[in-house]
């Protein structure tokens, strides 16, 4: 038995200011939501191999009783492999983004920044020396 993927499924504060932030400033292309129209409650983006899924806080804790208690943005961080790292630094300060860690090398062989999302989740962007 292999796994073959994973593809988060987000709490978020309003799914259609997520997907604006996503598409918008990150560049994601929308690829589904539920519902087709009216209020969103879970939509899916991709930005080449990355995929990722939001879902209101209102329809996850129904789905998932046991999240009632938590919040968007807690404790979780996602560290995404990239190339030229340099050129998606700009595009996404030039896109005023967050950027709340600044190009860096580290001891681990990778040059690395960091944002932060409309819903508080940081998101690390990591290019191998």
């Amino acid at each position: 038995m292999s796994l073959n993927s994973l593809t988060p499924n987000l709490m978020v504060n309003d799914v259609e200011e997520t997907l604006e932030y996503y598409t918008d400033l990150l560049g994601f292309t929308l690829l589904r939501t539920v519902p087709e129209t009216g209020k969103l409650d879970w939509a899916m983006v991709k930005r080449n191999d990355v995929l990722l899924m939001f879902q209101s806080t209102k329809s996850l804790t129904n789905s998932v009783p046991k999240l009632k208690s938590q919040k968007p943005g807690g404790g979780l961080t996602f560290y995404i492999k990239v190339d030229r790292i340099t050129e998606l630094h700009e595009e996404l300060y030039n896109n005023e983004v967050e950027i709340i860690s600044d190009l860096e090398s580290t001891f681990y062989d990778t040059i690395e920044f960091s944002i932060v999302d409309v819903n508080g989740y940081v998101l690390t962007f990591s290019e191998e020396k």
